[in-house]
């Protein structure tokens, strides 16, 4: 019998409000070291999905912080007039809402889905993490590409 997403799930998921901007999405993802976040609105949820990749892109295609490549640094040979300009593209970032930026399409699973069928889900989607809802979609967990390679490798 196979492991199921109960097992393997992290259950103390880190998520975000779709009321809450890019800048506090990066700052989660920065301070607990991930690279996505589930998106929620009221009592748990779940709305989206958004990715450090989702707003690193979107930075690039609205070109307000022209400076950044897909390693997050910023050049230090840098001219004053550029940093001004990566200045406003942070605060453009700082001000703009989850939600416009947010996947609304997620790969969802429930608690009882087999470890199996998660990353087959994974593997057909191209996605690195699958929210696990409840019934009335309500988020109660999430298991990532990390959570199968753990459990892969007992």
């Amino acid at each position: 019998m196979s492991l199921t997403a109960k097992e393997i799930m992290t259950t103390a998921v880190i998520s975000i409000d779709k009321k809450q901007t890019l800048q506090e999405a990066i700052s989660l993802m920065a301070e607990h070291n991930i690279s996505g976040l589930p998106v929620t609105e009221s009592d748990a949820v779940l709305a989206g999905v958004i990715s450090n990749t989702d707003i690193l892109n979107y930075a690039q295609k609205e070109n307000v912080v022209p400076l950044f490549d897909p390693s997050g640094w910023v050049s230090p040979h840098a001219e004053i007039k550029d940093l001004t300009t990566v200045k406003r593209g942070i605060d453009f970032l700082a001000q703009t809402k989850v939600a416009r930026l947010m996947k609304k399409k997620v790969h969802t699973a429930r608690e009882e889905t087999e470890m199996l069928d998660i990353a087959r889900l994974m593997s057909r989607h191209q996605v690195n993490r699958v929210p696990i809802v409840d019934r009335e979609n309500k988020l109660v967990g999430i298991v990532t590409r990390n959570d199968l390679v753990k459990n892969i490798a007992r």
